[in-house]
């Protein structure tokens, strides 16, 4: 049975990056990644940990197995990743409810992947549903990006109650800004 629980632990981390490794672009054909989305950044167990310490990943478990997560990123983290500084440059410039989103209390889910054998079956709202949970009270707003390639990704989100903020291009990939409104 799955439950869900914000952790850090190394175990953890280490079964994170497994997940993450088999949903890369690289390491799926091209046409799961179309029909199941993928991820595209690798985060090193070092990076996790420090993201994790910030405030800690949403993880879905069965047993002792990681079948999901959503990870925790902090704006403090904008320069670890290069590929995700031109979102938060992008962050930095839009608004929310007329309000600069630099000015609010954001947080970036930094990664979310379900176990293959685990889709279809309500974990991605759980993750989502335990992040908010988790972190509702220092956060109001929770943003993340989404390659518009990965249909899925972003149809998952629109289901959870994220809205498209912004789509721009960088490093030959065409991104979609979304934010799901806690407060």
């Amino acid at each position: 049975m799955v439950y869900y629980d914000n952790s850090n632990t190394a175990q953890d981390v280490a079964q994170i990056i497994a997940l993450q490794t088999e949903n890369l672009p690289k390491n799926i054909s091209k046409e799961e990644a179309i029909e199941q989305g993928f991820v595209t950044v690798i985060h090193t167990p070092e990076l996790l940990q420090k993201m994790g310490a910030a405030h800690p990943h949403t993880i879905a478990f069965d047993g002792e197995q990681v079948v999901g997560y959503a990870l925790t990123m902090l704006r403090d983290f904008r320069n670890e990743i290069p590929v995700l500084r031109p979102m938060f440059d992008r962050i930095d410039g839009l608004s929310w409810n007329n309000k600069p989103l630099r000015d609010c209390r954001y947080l970036v889910m930094g990664q979310v992947c379900i176990h293959k054998a685990y889709r279809g079956q309500g974990v991605f709202r759980g993750l989502y549903q335990q992040m908010r949970a988790a972190m509702q009270l220092p956060f109001e707003i929770v943003v993340t990006e989404i390659a518009k390639r990965n249909t899925r990704s972003i149809r998952a989100h629109e289901k959870v109650g994220f809205v498209p903020l912004q789509e721009y291009a960088s490093d030959g990939e065409d991104w979609v800004i979304v934010a799901w409104d806690w407060s």
